[in-house]
């Protein structure tokens, strides 16, 4: 049996979102247009999306439906 490779994160999830959405962000701007520059725009927004739905996640008002 293989055996998982565990890791500890240095950053937090928002971070690494945050820090990947603009890389995508900053690479895209030195791109003309086309479909690698919409891919880098798209996972930039999929990364926003992702940090909204974290912190949503961890609001204290947050409860467990009943």
């Amino acid at each position: 049996m293989l055996k998982r490779r565990r890791f500890k994160q240095t950053t937090t999830l928002t971070e690494r979102l945050a820090d990947e959405a603009a890389r995508c962000r900053e690479e895209a701007r030195t791109l003309a247009p086309g479909r690698r520059r919409e891919m880098l725009l798209r996972q930039a927004r999929q990364d926003e999306t992702a940090m909204q739905i974290d912190a949503w996640l961890r609001s204290p008002g947050l409860r467990a439906p009943t």
